[in-house]
């Protein structure tokens, strides 16, 4: 995995006491919400969705979108009066909750969206004032042009002043809606509860798809945060609000249109709420208003939600400028000519259809974060998420749900695109490996599914879901390396390896313990191995190996297997003997690492096990075997299952047995039966496994009264010459032959 060479420092939070003073708590958030969600679709659209399915399914659709948006709201408030929203809005809160490389993922797309929206906007704008002064439709991207640089300067001069300019715009609105209210019918109608008698509308959800973004419009206020005076009040208040406003004029134009215009009217006639209004310029001057607002929204959000990405450290370290805020408000003055610059590229584009529908899959992949972050954090319940506007977690759960839903009813195409890119910029920066001087909710959220897994799990050994859980006593893992990559193999990234030291009693203090312990993960981790650390102080280290075989582990997660290497000192080979018969008395299994340090692993393409039987020893060997052979760097490696018998006729019977069995375990070994004439074994194993990369060779078990450092120098005297040999000696109560065989 390539990582990035430097590291960002952890920067914290901003202090609320340093916050500016911002805007009120009302009009910061409720005007540009309401704004944008009363947008161009209620003028040109909203007759086409009332002719195709009726004023009750109009009714059904306004109610089950604007009830998506409501449970995103709640969960937008239960976040923003937990903690402290600066800057980002969206991004902050996501950021603060699902951890950086989440909230970049979705910032980074967000800005992207917001930008593009401008343009979207004010071509739309243009085109609206082009089809009403047709003496300009030679110039409608000189129109766009201006109308975007003229937003972006309001919103430079200053947020204050934008949204003011904002309560004029509302007023158009309001003044568009009362001259609908006041106005005539335009044709006798034919509009039904649910169609119109004797046609075929669009299907339901169709039409839901079309309507859907004219609900999703509260993020406008929302990324205001930063210059809110108290955020904590103004985003709950303006939010829901802009919702509960948005939701009761939408409930009352289906009745008005229904009753006013006929199929014909409302699907031929973008403009037909013109025809119908006492003053019909009165809806022209909403349809710009709704434009022009939604731009400025755009226009003013986004290079927030830039400001917050450069100063968390997510984009790169050559776009750190643009964090700096200007004057007293800090304002993203910087931001906001980036955003400038992107915007009217777009309007130089023109076309910005085919790009339209992932927009939208971005807003709606931001609003179903969000509602998972609240969901997430009302569910583990963690002592620090206190909101003050308190909701439950399944409710946010079913908000992220609808959101889902309707990614993939609205654009599937979209969703998946959309979906793509931000799992790319997830993983870009994870590798980057960013740091932040905040906490979220990942850790909890691990460990609570530790917790339930752990408290399933269970006291008795299941042989269907065995995998070696490894305690390696490695020492310095820098110096015996080898150790630890043989855990890697055998665990393939799927069962737990704990990489032990014993280190002198008094050598270090509990400080120092966990910075080398911190020394030895990041070591471990760089070099691809996923691992537990672990660092003990003991009299000497077989104390130490028995205190921790004793004391590690949680409940039933325990190490079932021993990972050590061998010892040459005879003058600690009764205490090292002593150790292993420990071990095996705490019934775990022992594996003895012998390396051949002039030969290695060789070329692991070959790997020869020793047969004693299947149960007890040989079964946990063929396992070992069969795991190393799997893993990366020996896969396609053949396993040699020998056999020593003293004659050739009871080699006859082996062969047939050896076969048998090697065709039913499925490994893949390669039976080998051979005739000693007499010979003594050492001198058949010396000469069989001279060409082997890996020899495995069961232990006797050690038993009370005998001497088992007398047998185990044999045992080393007869392996001196052999390659790398693993000493194996099965944990006595478990049944590594049914692992084997699949029984259950």
């Amino acid at each position: 995995m390539v990582r990035l060479p430097w590291r960002r420092p952890p920067q914290p939070d901003p202090d609320p006491s340093e916050s500016p003073s911002g805007l009120g708590t009302f009009g910061g958030v409720f005007t540009p919400s309401i704004l944008t969600i009363l947008g161009v679709i209620m003028y040109l659209r909203f007759g086409w969705v009332v002719a195709n399915v009726g004023w009750g399914g109009s009714l059904a659709i306004v109610t089950l979108s604007t009830a998506i948006t409501f449970l995103t709201g709640l969960s937008i408030s239960a976040i923003a009066t937990d903690r402290v929203v600066r800057v980002g809005g969206a991004y902050y809160m996501i950021s603060r909750s699902l951890g950086i490389e989440t909230g970049g993922a979705v910032g980074i797309p967000l800005y992207f969206a917001q930008a593009l929206s401008v343009a979207l906007y004010t071509l739309g704008f243009a085109e609206s004032l082009i089809n009403t002064f047709p003496v300009l439709s030679n110039v409608q991207t000189v129109v766009a042009l201006i109308t975007t640089i003229a937003v972006a300067a309001l919103a430079i001069q200053s947020a204050n002043l934008a949204i003011r300019a904002q309560y004029f715009i509302m007023a158009a609105i309001v003044l568009s809606l009362l001259s609908f209210a006041f106005g005539h019918p335009v044709a006798e109608s034919d509009i039904g509860v649910w169609n119109v008698s004797g046609r075929v509308g669009e299907p339901f959800w169709a039409v839901f798809a079309v309507f859907f973004p004219a609900v999703t419009g509260i993020m406008s206020g929302v990324n205001m945060s930063g210059d809110l005076r108290d955020p904590s009040k103004s985003i709950p208040i303006g939010t829901l609000s802009a919702i509960g406003v948005g939701y009761l004029i939408y409930m009352i134009l289906p009745v008005f249109l229904s009753t006013r215009a006929d199929f014909t009217a409302l699907t031929e006639n973008p403009l037909v709420m013109r025809d119908i209004a006492l003053w019909g310029d009165a809806i022209l001057l909403g349809v710009w208003g709704a434009t022009l607002s939604s731009a400025l929204g755009s226009i003013l959000g986004a290079p927030r939600v830039l400001q917050a990405l450069a100063r968390d450290g997510v984009l790169p370290r050559s776009l750190r400028w643009l964090g700096q805020g200007h004057g007293p408000d800090d304002e993203p003055r910087l931001g906001t000519f980036v955003t400038l610059g992107v915007a009217v590229a777009a309007v130089c584009v023109g076309d910005l259809n085919l790009i339209a529908p992932v927009l939208t899959m971005f807003f709606l992949s931001t609003y179903m974060v969000l509602n998972v972050s609240a969901a997430i954090e009302g569910f583990l319940q963690s002592p620090s998420f206190r909101p003050t506007f308190r909701v439950h977690w399944f409710l946010s759960l079913i908000g992220a749900l609808g959101c889902l839903s309707v990614m993939v009813l609205i654009n599937a195409a979209a969703a998946v695109v959309a979906a793509i890119l931000v799992a790319g910029i997830y993983i870009w920066l994870e590798r980057r490996e960013l740091q932040s001087a905040w906490g979220d909710v990942r850790r909890g959220l691990w460990i609570e599914l530790a917790r339930l897994a752990i408290l399933n799990l269970g006291d008795t050994p299941d042989t269907k879901n065995w995998r070696p859980n490894i305690l390696v006593l490695s020492g310095a893992p820098m110096r015996r390396w080898p150790l630890i990559e043989l855990a890697a193999a055998f665990t393939h990234n799927r069962g737990l390896i704990t990489v032990a030291s014993i280190l002198p009693s008094g050598s270090r203090d509990l400080a120092q313990q966990a910075s080398l312990e911190s020394k030895i993960r990041e070591y471990v981790e760089k070099r691809g191995v996923q691992a537990l650390v672990r660092i003990v102080t003991a009299p000497d280290p077989f104390v130490g190996a028995e205190r921790l075989i004793e004391a590690y582990g949680l409940g039933p997660l325990v190490p079932n297997t021993v990972l050590l290497g061998d010892s040459e000192q005879e003058a600690l080979r009764q205490d090292y003997c002593k150790s292993i018969a420990t071990l095996h008395r705490s019934r775990r299994s022992v594996v003895i690492f012998r390396e051949n340090p002039e030969l290695g692993f060789r070329n692991r393409r070959r790997i020869d096990v020793w047969w004693g039987g299947l149960q007890s020893n040989g079964g946990l060997m063929l396992l070992l075997a069969y795991l190393l052979r799997t893993s990366d760097r020996w896969r396609g490696a053949t396993i040699y299952l020998k056999l020593v018998v003293p004659n050739e006729t009871a080699a006859q019977a082996a062969r047939a047995n050896l076969d048998n069995l090697a065709q039913q375990l499925r490994i893949g070994a390669v039976s080998q039966v051979l005739v000693s004439d007499g010979r003594p074994f050492p001198e058949i194993l010396r000469e069989s496994s001279r060409a082997a990369d890996l020899v495995c060779l069961g232990m006797a078990t050690p038993r009370d009264g005998e001497d088992f450092s007398e047998y185990y120098g044999r045992l080393q005297a007869m392996a001196s010459d052999l390659p790398t040999t693993l000493f194996v000696l099965a944990a006595s109560d478990f049944a590594f032959e049914e692992v084997l065989q699949g029984k259950d």
